[in-house]
């Protein structure tokens, strides 16, 4: 009896620990829902994060949940995690999390977590345990996701300059205020889809390994779906300012018709991948779209510089991350 007790507890507090990374995830990704709306002057920032709360919970009642079978069933090879490796994956996100969150450098939440999981997973049965076709994917969104947000942006900014050409700026600027609250609510819509199921991914996960879910269940239990859509709406809630002022002033300027470009490229972007169950980087996918608008005027209206500087920080994520929970995962097999 006081084996189950203590295996309860354990999966109870991770769960906890799971969800508390759900709502860093909304803290730390709220400048890619906000930044291009409150830097283009369409909505004050305190309204920004909460419009952007709303469209990140509503969330739940629009995508199927395929982003977290993949998460939950598609990266590791039944039978391997137990809670070792969650707590190992989800320390190693977080760490990551909160030195990117420091410096002010927009990294992708979601690969810190997909590096969390690979490196604890590594560190207790070696690179076979991971599910090949699953990691993969997920690896080439990190390429994929960017540059269709690129292609997705500039295109829309070359089509709408072709649509409204004649037109008064004034008057542009006025229909695209109105314009980019719709963009912007949906890039918030799929933000909260694709990122909170990550989540629900990891915590079936474990609900799995530990006995209180089976694999064969077509989805997670109700309280760990709603749970993680409300810990990454209050997330956002509270935002992330620092990296709010990366994204929407440093790369670029943007105007109102600049911001719904860029917004409907992102949330097109995380719609598709939200529909092939592919967890990919709201980070990587906006920075892509906002630099795809900036590019359209002239290449030097981008700040490659502060650009790169991301980049590189995309390019550790995952390693970083990974490197992080194997150490604690290890430290986790000497303590419990």
């Amino acid at each position: 009896m006081e084996s189950v007790q203590l295996g309860f507890w354990v999966v109870a507090l991770l769960v906890l620990l799971a969800i508390a990374f759900d709502f860093m995830n909304g803290f730390h990704d709220a400048a890619n829902s906000i930044a291009t709306v409150v830097s283009t002057g369409v909505l004050k920032p305190q309204q920004a994060v909460v419009f952007a709360a709303v469209f990140n919970f509503i969330a739940v009642f629009v995508f199927h949940l395929s982003v977290a079978a993949t998460i939950g069933k598609g990266i590791v090879q039944p039978g391997v995690v137990d809670p070792n490796v969650v707590f190992g994956a989800l320390i190693g996100a977080i760490a990551w999390n909160l030195i990117t969150w420091y410096y002010g450098i927009p990294s992708s939440s979601s690969h810190a977590l997909i590096g969390g999981i690979v490196g604890a997973v590594i560190a207790k049965a070696g690179p076979d345990a991971l599910v090949l076709a699953g990691v993969l994917k997920t690896v080439v969104f990190i390429i994929v996701s960017p540059l269709l947000g690129f292609v997705l942006g500039s295109g829309l900014m070359v089509a709408v300059a072709w649509v409204f050409r004649g037109k008064t700026p004034l008057r542009i600027d006025r229909w695209f205020r109105r314009a980019q609250l719709v963009s912007a609510g949906m890039y918030s819509l799929g933000h909260g889809g694709n990122d909170a199921q990550k989540t629900i991914g990891i915590i079936w996960m474990l609900l799995i390994a530990s006995g209180y879910a089976s694999a064969s269940d077509a989805s997670p239990p109700w309280w760990a779906i709603w749970s993680c859509y409300i810990a990454i709406a209050l997330g956002t809630m509270i935002g992330g300012w620092r990296i709010v002022k990366t994204m929407g002033q440093k790369i670029t300027k943007l105007k109102p018709v600049g911001g719904f470009c860029a917004e409907t490229g992102g949330a097109i972007t995380l719609f598709l991948a939200t529909a092939l169950g592919i967890p990919v980087s709201t980070t990587h996918t906006i920075t892509g779209a906002i630099v795809g608008v900036g590019s359209t005027h002239r290449l030097s209206a981008v700040r490659w510089g502060v650009a790169g500087r991301i980049v590189w920080a995309w390019i550790f994520t995952i390693p970083a991350s990974a490197l992080i929970a194997a150490v604690f995962y290890g430290l986790s097999r000497l303590l419990f």
